[in-house]
């Protein structure tokens, strides 16, 4: 059986014994998809090189985030994850720049699929890059309206203001880009996506498309 199989009904049987008594019991077969899964995450890595170079210094390692929770400041207190994730960025999974996001899970309502873009802007760098798009907004359309971004990420992943910031005329012909506080994208991946074993070199492609978008933010950002 194809692991990622196993990997998602270990997943479904782990929200059932969301408890660390029977995590350990189950720990060795943890520990055998864990380990599947960061050859597939090291792969998807290789395949970014290709157009991604400074990729090379990442790995599973580096990418992949922890099955444990943080429940310090949670009502929820459950102790793992009902989900396999990893960032992608040369920066490491931690930066605060624009990158590549993947979120594997058999729970529809976590919205399991390719995430890019750029999440969780404080305020001077939002302000910053609604300037960058507003002064280069042909060449931010370009990248948002081509046929590729349209088709695989036809949607905003954003929460909106209600109006146009301060310090920006209601009305503007470029609201809806002002009214976002986040620039991300997203595509869904359902468990049929992943049980295809060539899913790593589908989503390394799937990021290529958003190169474009996060290449902007980042250098409007360094700008």
């Amino acid at each position: 059986m194809y692991y990622v199989s196993r990997l998602y009904d270990f997943l479904r049987r782990l929200a059932a014994n969301n408890d660390r008594a029977w995590f350990q019991a189950n720990r060795a077969e943890y520990d055998e998809l864990r380990a599947l899964w960061a050859e597939d995450i090291d792969r998807i890595i290789r395949r970014m090189t290709l157009w991604e170079p400074a990729m090379a210094t990442q790995t599973a390692r580096t990418a992949a985030y922890r099955i444990n929770r943080d429940i310090r400041f949670s009502p929820d207190k459950s102790s793992y994850k009902t989900f396999f994730s990893a960032a992608f960025s040369p920066f490491g999974r931690k930066s605060e720049r624009a990158g590549y996001y993947l979120e594997m899970s058999p729970f529809a309502e976590r919205h399991p699929g390719v995430y890019g873009g750029l999440w969780c802007v404080d305020r001077p760098v939002l302000n910053k890059l609604r300037h960058a798009i507003i002064d280069n907004i042909e060449e931010w359309e370009q990248i948002v309206n081509s046929p590729q971004m349209l088709l695989t990420y036809p949607g905003w992943c954003s929460d909106m203001l209600k109006t146009a910031p301060k310090g920006w005329p209601r009305g503007h012909a470029q609201e809806f880009y002002l009214r976002m506080t986040n620039y991300g994208k997203f595509h869904p991946c359902d468990e049929r996506f992943f049980l295809d074993p060539s899913w790593p070199d589908r989503v390394a492609d799937m990021f290529l498309i958003l190169k474009p978008l996060c290449d902007f933010l980042n250098y409007s950002i360094d700008e």
